[in-house]
């Protein structure tokens, strides 16, 4: 998936190396998340940020060790400040990236690489806070192809 990443190790000395990963996905998607997870480079840096229904769902993720994996579950959440809402779905995972990203890519997208996954609503939104917002390039963002994200871009 990141072929720049293919010939790295354990071993591999990374002080120039400032890419970081954002990995977003729901319960819909946990078989994708485990792939894309298993596919990362075990130096790859970043936030794993997964929505999910309700804590029951939360599972066991195998990430590299300097990924930091946030599990968000809807049931304990709001939704809209001041509306007294339930969070609905995507909502809390589109507020936890708009949150990292505001504060981890203040200076610009950088090197950061995007994988996105779950419902497209949620991709969709994610993907257009990542490139309208935060300014990151079509190309550091994977999101699934059959929902032919920025193709009219």
């Amino acid at each position: 998936m990141f072929p720049e990443h293919d010939t790295h190790t354990g071993s591999t000395a990374h002080h120039d190396d400032r890419a970081q990963f954002l990995v977003v996905a729901d319960e819909t998607s946990f078989a994708e998340l485990d792939a894309a997870l298993a596919t990362l480079p075990l130096c790859a840096r970043g936030r794993v940020f997964v929505e999910v229904a309700d804590p029951s769902d939360i599972a066991v993720l195998s990430a590299p060790l300097r990924m930091v994996v946030t599990w968000l579950p809807r049931s304990t959440r709001a939704g809209r400040p001041g509306t007294g809402e339930r969070c609905a779905r995507g909502e809390a995972v589109v507020r936890a990236v708009r949150a990292w990203s505001a504060e981890m890519l203040c200076d610009g997208p950088g090197a950061t690489r995007a994988i996105l996954l779950g419902d497209y609503r949620t991709v969709a939104d994610v993907y257009d806070h990542l490139l309208d917002e935060v300014g990151m390039s079509p190309d550091a963002v994977s999101a699934p192809a059959h929902f032919r994200l920025g193709v009219a871009r």
